[in-house]
């Protein structure tokens, strides 16, 4: 039998010099499963192509194309043709997003499609992307590229909410007790008599809805939790066990699933972006 081609991941993180703000390079063959940011995700495909699920159903991008992900919105991603896909990419907290367009009237969620093909849009987000990793940067430069970047973001791709229900009773109820305690054990038959149906009924709902399983939302929270702690300085041993996770080695994994890296290197990531603070601008008070 012939061997299995190499698998290829490479991630790089940048150090941005803004706040609230972070950047990666990626070139990998990698399936992400289905898994949500805190973030808005905005980047742009350098080679290869993607298939992806997101809420308005699948889309596919490729080079060239902009790549967009609203804060909390459910998506994956598989390459195209067997080959690497590559991306710059950035993740703005929603406080920074909310910031820039607080005079334009834009509020979040559903500011942005998942894809788009606009060679205007995926030159801005080039620029900002340079302008945030240089190793001095110019904060007027970067002032001016972010506020260019998500202003025509927002005024050519805002997304209208597809026409559904909306997320039923009892899946907000589950979601709710799953998103305040990540960390504490549960089980689907707790969730299902908070929520009022039954097991099954709780499944279907999940997957109907978010497209995902109760544990895979339950999992993808730890992991974001994990990020906040690591963020905060945790190591990833105690990002472990105070996010709800077995050990070291199944946040590892969890968190390289969804994410791309491993806790250690997410953690050396921000620590190097923490040292640069004399660079980037001040978080509002109180967030």
């Amino acid at each position: 039998m012939p061997e299995a081609a190499p698998r290829r991941h490479a991630v790089a993180l940048h150090r941005p010099a803004l706040a609230g703000v972070s950047a990666l390079t990626l070139l990998s063959d990698h399936v992400f499963p289905r898994h949500a940011h805190d973030q808005l995700g905005i980047g742009v495909v350098t080679q290869g192509a993607q298939r992806s699920w997101s809420g308005i159903g699948q889309v596919e991008a490729e080079a060239g194309d902009v790549i967009m992900c609203n804060p909390g919105e459910m998506h994956d991603g598989a390459p195209l043709g067997g080959a690497p896909r590559g991306w710059r990419m950035l993740y703005l907290d929603p406080w920074v997003v909310e910031r820039e367009l607080a005079e334009e009237g834009i509020r979040l969620p559903e500011l942005v499609r998942p894809a788009a093909r606009d060679p205007v849009l995926a030159g801005l987000v080039l620029r900002l992307f340079a302008a945030l990793v240089q190793p001095v940067p110019d904060a007027l430069a970067v002032e001016v590229a972010l506020l260019r970047t998500l202003r025509h973001a927002a005024a050519r791709h805002a997304a209208t909410p597809p026409r559904r229900t909306g997320t039923s009773a009892a899946v907000a109820a589950a979601r709710l007790a799953l998103d305040a305690a990540p960390e504490r054990p549960v089980r689907l038959a707790e969730l299902a008599a908070l929520a009022g149906v039954s097991r099954f009924q709780l499944l279907r709902g999940f997957a109907r809805e978010l497209g995902v399983t109760p544990h895979a939302y339950l999992v993808q929270r730890r992991v974001r939790l994990a990020q906040r702690l690591l963020a905060a300085g945790e190591t990833p041993a105690g990002a472990a066990a105070r996010a709800g996770f077995a050990d070291q080695s199944h946040l590892t994994r969890a968190f390289r699933r969804q994410l791309g890296v491993t806790p250690g290197r997410f953690r050396a990531a921000v620590g190097e972006v923490r040292g640069r603070a004399p660079h980037s601008r001040t978080h509002p008070p109180g967030n």
